[in-house]
């Protein structure tokens, strides 16, 4: 017996799942064939996501011990690499504790809905030519719809667990979600304008110039809305122990506390796909139909790399500083960037309705020139403002002045 996947079936480019399915199919009912094959790939993606996160882990925490003078793990294996394993020990063993007056269904979901937006963009980022478990046609509008419902989890949290200050956690990490949803959606509508397609393969094919040159201004103003969604420092004030003792998951122990950290950290390695996917050209690089994997490595750890520096460098804003960052900076310059864009497209877009290598160049160019415009602007004003909150110190007097003022 032999089963065939129709050519319209949303699963038929993907070479491991073909596979599976063509083996299980040679012995088994096409329909239990299909299941099993689908068990095998969220099988691998999920302990793949897992996997990603205990090194992002380990990683982290030896880079931050280097940028801040420490040695970092070093206690569990060689360099400290069972340091993740001897954690999840450690939160394994620890008691799960429920509040007393906590809505328990709404409590307990809460860890699902937190790791389900990293595994569900995680099955449509190509890694590799042909190697997305879904080549999805709006995959860049999905990849925005699943991510929001980090936004419901948050908010479920702070609700369900009958604390206040989980609550007020919850607040202010909604609001923050909330804020930079903006801006990250506007960002990404330059890539798709310029690319003439939402699959993210289709992204990564239009890139014959990396969109790292074509759309500087949307690759920051995605990477910096991604930060202060996955709260990392300096955006992380819904964790601002000092002030709120951990935000909205306070209440969470045990397995439930290691799930939301996993899908945080998580979240950043599939943010960091993203940002290759959508603005480094993905796999490609020499040899991309063999070595695609290796460049797309490459460069997600260099963005990860990236995502840890700016964690050990900046100091934790304040809530008005973060939000001021989005409305007023973040959003106006988004807006420009899609206004250029625009404006560039219709000029540059020929007969054949489709950009050349030459048109990216020119893009380039006039658009890391607007965003060096748009850093000197928004640098003078904030400079303009400093001043105006805090004057200039009077100089002391001296001498004879000195003695008259006393």
């Amino acid at each position: 017996m032999s089963c065939r996947l129709a050519a319209d079936n949303v699963l038929y480019g993907n070479p491991l799942f073909r596979w599976v399915y063509d083996l299980a199919g040679s012995a088994l009912p096409c329909w239990l064939a299909y299941i099993i094959a689908g068990l095998v790939v969220m099988f691998i993606v999920v302990n793949g996501v897992l996997a990603g996160t205990a090194v992002l882990t380990w990683a982290e925490r030896k880079l931050l011990g280097r940028f801040q003078n420490r040695v970092g793990p070093n206690r569990w294996g060689p360099f400290g690499l069972l340091q993740p394993m001897a954690d999840l020990v450690k939160l394994l063993t620890k008691e799960n504790l429920t509040p007393k007056g906590a809505d328990r269904l709404v409590f307990n979901l809460v860890p699902i809905l937190m790791m389900m937006p990293t595994l569900l963009v995680v099955a449509v980022v190509p890694f590799a030519m042909n190697t997305a478990v879904a080549d999805l046609s709006i995959g860049v509008l999905y990849i925005l719809a699943v991510s929001s419902l980090t936004i419901l989890a948050i908010f479920m949290a702070g609700w369900s667990s009958n604390n206040r200050f989980a609550l007020f956690g919850a607040a202010r990490g909604v609001a923050v979600l909330v804020s930079y949803e903006v801006p990250v959606v506007l960002s990404l509508l330059g890539v798709v304008m310029v690319a003439g397609s939402m699959s993210l393969s289709g992204v990564v094919e239009a890139q014959a110039v990396p969109f790292l040159l074509v759309q500087p201004i949307a690759l920051f103003v995605f990477a910096a809305g991604t930060s202060a969604e996955l709260n990392r420092t300096p955006f992380d004030v819904a964790e601002g122990e000092s002030e709120i003792v951990a935000g909205y998951h306070i209440e969470y122990s045990g397995i439930k506390f290691a799930i939301i950290q996993a899908s945080e950290f998580g979240g950043t390695i599939t943010a960091s796909a993203v940002i290759v996917t959508l603005f480094l050209a993905g796999w490609q690089g020499p040899l991309a139909s063999y070595l695609g994997w290796l460049w797309f490595l490459l460069k997600l750890g260099l963005v990860l790399f990236l995502f840890v520096w700016v964690r050990a460098t900046y100091p934790r804003l304040r809530t008005d500083q973060i939000m001021a960052f989005s409305w007023k900076f973040l959003l106006s310059i988004s807006l420009i960037n899609l206004l250029a864009t625009s404006l560039e497209i219709y000029w540059l877009r020929g007969a054949e309705r489709a950009l050349t290598t030459g048109d990216l160049w020119i893009m380039a160019l006039m658009n890391l020139a607007i965003a060096a415009a748009c850093l000197l602007v928004a640098g003078r004003l904030s400079q303009a403002k400093v001043r105006r909150v805090r004057p200039p110190l009077p100089v002391a007097a001296s001498g004879t002045a000195a003695r008259e003022a006393r």
